[in-house]
């Protein structure tokens, strides 16, 4: 009977859901000032450049347009990156899971540094909340209601009683 089916699993795969959906969604690349490199640790980002394709085509492929990763080390003149995600030039991505490559300044044209954003962040959790609502509501009704949506006539339809021969 549907009235016994549990809402439990709906909801633990709608919640899955919010957290990766305001994961993604709370951060995003601001240019870096200058020439100054960000702290050790930091999530950053890299144009690249023709000369950063031809030097790191070999390990990458000729087709990259920015990398993006963690900071692991800066001497000044190179540093290294431990790399998440590779953005193509003629777009599409690819994911990465830390490997390191070391970059020379020039390989890169503009540097981005990956900052909390409070405005994408209100919005995208406003929506998020709004969905997670609609599909709770649903869950719980459908729970109460039934499969077709209808509460049945009487009790007598809810209970089965054995027949006797």
């Amino acid at each position: 009977m549907a009235g016994n089916r549990s809402v439990a699993p709906v909801m633990g795969i709608i919640g899955a859901a919010a957290v990766c959906f305001f994961m993604a969604a709370c951060y995003t690349l601001q240019p870096v000032a200058g020439s100054i490199m960000p702290v050790l640790g930091t999530r950053i980002a890299v144009d690249i450049t023709d000369a950063g394709r031809a030097a790191l085509g070999g390990q990458m492929g000729q087709e990259i347009g920015q990398i993006e990763g963690r900071l692991v080390r800066n001497d000044g003149a190179s540093y290294e990156l431990a790399v998440s995600t590779v953005r193509l030039l003629r777009g599409g991505e690819q994911v990465w899971n830390g490997e390191r490559i070391v970059m020379r300044p020039e390989y890169g044209s503009r540097l981005y540094e990956k900052q909390f954003s409070k405005g994408r962040t209100v919005a995208i959790s406003a929506v998020g909340v709004g969905v997670i609502a609609y599909f709770a509501t649903k869950a719980i009704l459908g729970s109460v209601l039934g499969d077709d949506g209808q509460l049945p006539s009487d009790s007598a339809d809810a209970i089965r009683r054995p027949v006797r021969p």
